[in-house]
């Protein structure tokens, strides 16, 4: 059976992350049962259930949907805040980029 577009997202955040069900499970506040019976019969997650799974992989609903959301293994442990720096970074041209990186690298210095 074919996993539907929505859960196959799912599962890549998951391999992304390196994440199980259950740890899914716990930092969404969904019951593992729960998410677990939703691949076993590959329904739909609802809406509200959806966002708890955004929030649980700590990004928005509408980075969830877009096809170039840069997903990262290292950026499941970061705030939504932090992870809008980082796209915003990613966004700019190599110029743009270079001063940014510069101006941090003084930030950091003493």
């Amino acid at each position: 059976m074919e996993l539907n577009k929505t859960l196959v997202k799912i599962q890549e955040l998951l391999d992304q992350r390196s994440w199980s069900l259950y740890k899914l499970a716990k930092e969404s506040g969904i019951p593992y049962s729960s998410l677990n019976s939703l691949f076993q019969k590959n329904n739909q997650p609802t809406i509200s259930t959806l966002e708890k799974l955004c929030d649980g992989f700590h990004i928005t609903m509408s980075e969830f949907f877009a096809d170039n959301t840069p997903f990262r293994k290292d950026t499941y442990d970061i705030t939504k805040e932090e992870l809008e720096i980082i796209n915003r970074i990613r966004s700019l041209n190599k110029r743009d980029h270079r001063l940014i990186t510069d101006f941090l690298n003084l930030l950091g210095k003493e």
